[in-house]
Parts: C-alpha cells; sequence; structure tokens
C-alpha cells in the first residue's frame, strides 16, 4: 500500500509538471491606445489612453500555441471639428473581448520565450456613452476585428503588445465610415 501511494503521487507530480508544459492560465491587466479613422474630412482625430484587465490561457503545442483570451476593455475615441475647435464629439464604451489567437513561438526556452500572434477578436459592448453630434444608438452593440503582434515570455511572466484593427464600422451610419485602431500591451501572470 506504501508503494502504491508513493506511486501514484509520483505520477501525479510527474503529470502536473508535464501539464504545465501542455496549458499556461492566468490574469492579465494591461493599457491600450486607440484612435478612430473615419472618411469625414471636417474632423481631427484624436488618441485616447485606457485599459483593461482579464485572463488568458495558452495551449502550447510545440513551437505552434493557441491562446484563448476574455478580458474586461475600457475603448474610446474622439473628434474634434476642424472649423470650430470647440466642437468635440466623442464616445466610450465598456466592452468583453474575446480574442483568439495563434502564436508561433520564435525563440523556445523553458524560461525565456520570444513569440509572434494573430487572430480574431470578438468585442461585445457592455456600456456605452456619447458626447456632441453622435448618438448612442448608432454605436454598434458588438464588432469584430483582428489583433496582430508579439510577445515575450520571462519565467512566470508574460508580455503582449498588439496591433488590434476593426473589421467592420464601429458606428452605424452611411456617411460616418469609421474604424477603430488600438494598441495593446498588457502583463499577464501564469498560475499554471
Amino acid at each position: 500500500m506504501k508503494k502504491l501511494t508513493i506511486f501514484v503521487l509520483l505520477a501525479i507530480v510527474a503529470l502536473t509538471g508535464r501539464a504545465q508544459d501542455l496549458f499556461d492560465l492566468g490574469p492579465k491587466v494591461g493599457l491600450n491606445t486607440s484612435k478612430i479613422s473615419a472618411n469625414v474630412d471636417d474632423y481631427n482625430p484624436k488618441t485616447i489612453n485606457n485599459y483593461l484587465v482579464g485572463a488568458f490561457a495558452r495551449i502550447n503545442l510545440g513551437r505552434l500555441y493557441v491562446q484563448p483570451e476574455a478580458y474586461y476593455n475600457s475603448k474610446g475615441g474622439e473628434y474634434i471639428n476642424k472649423v470650430d475647435l470647440n466642437t468635440v464629439n466623442s464616445f466610450d464604451m465598456k466592452t468583453v473581448d474575446v480574442p483568439a489567437l495563434l502564436g508561433l513561438k520564435i525563440i523556445d526556452q523553458k524560461a525565456f520565450n520570444v513569440r509572434i500572434m494573430a487572430g480574431p477578436v470578438f468585442s461585445f459592448v457592455t456600456d456605452k456613452s456619447v458626447k456632441g453630434q453622435l448618438t448612442e444608438d448608432k454605436l454598434k452593440d458588438n464588432f469584430f476585428g483582428w489583433q496582430y503582434g508579439a510577445g515575450v515570455d520571462f519565467m512566470f511572466l508574460t508580455l503582449d503588445a498588439r496591433m488590434e484593427s476593426l473589421g467592420n464600422n464601429l458606428y452605424d451610419t452611411p456617411n460616418f465610415d469609421s474604424k477603430n485602431g488600438t494598441f495593446v500591451i498588457s502583463l499577464g501572470l501564469k498560475l499554471f
């Protein structure tokens, strides 16, 4: 019985160590900088800084990996009228973003990795507000985009830098073709 218990404990430790090589999971926080592009010549876009907080998982398949995430994100945008500089149109959104990234480890060491990744991101608006000539009902409730970037892992820390481009219009009106471009930098902690 004693030998069986020792064998089971050693098997669990070995499997747990191997599972950590196959799977990573943990929280992440970050900052984002977003800027709206539009086909309207009367306005200048302004960059807005915000935050994100959530979690990631990484399924390691050798040098390839799949990294689904979910995080609460604060995004925004602002336009200033070129003629009347006092006219500001802005929006603020709180979203739940769900990227599904496919990546490649360029440098793959036990304690240090350099990675590249890309994939779709689905955003679901949980709260929104607008100011100026924009109206809240025209701001979409969900949208789709692409993320691409690079990352570095050191021991239990993971740092990502990504660009996000929307695949569809953010504001639903025919004469205001708007897309949000976002730069995201995030720091994650591998717990498992």
